[in-house]
């Protein structure tokens, strides 16, 4: 399997939370707003209107956010059933 090249953002630190925070508290995230901005600015120049970040945890415990590479699969259109509706249009008295 190919290593995943990583695409960090810039401008989003995403640390643990501290030891005593209460349960609720899932992870700190800090945001430089210029430096966010401009990376989100390049993304929709790139055309993209959305962005999905995963926050993981490196193999050294630093938590960090990285842009979600997963897509869904192409999925075909569903099947109607063949003669199905029309067999029960057929019953209905008009």
């Amino acid at each position: 399997m190919a290593k995943e090249e990583i695409e960090f953002v810039d401008g989003l630190i995403v640390k643990a939370p501290h030891e005593r925070a209460p349960d609720f508290v899932k992870a700190n995230i800090s945001i430089k707003v210029e430096d966010l901005g401009k990376w989100l600015r390049g993304k929709y120049k790139a055309g993209e209107e959305w962005v999905n970040v995963d926050v993981k945890v490196a193999k050294s415990g630093k938590w960090y956010a990285a842009v979600s590479t997963y897509k869904p699969k192409e999925q075909a259109p569903a099947q109607k059933p063949a003669g199905k509706i029309q067999d029960m249009e057929d019953d209905i008295p008009f």
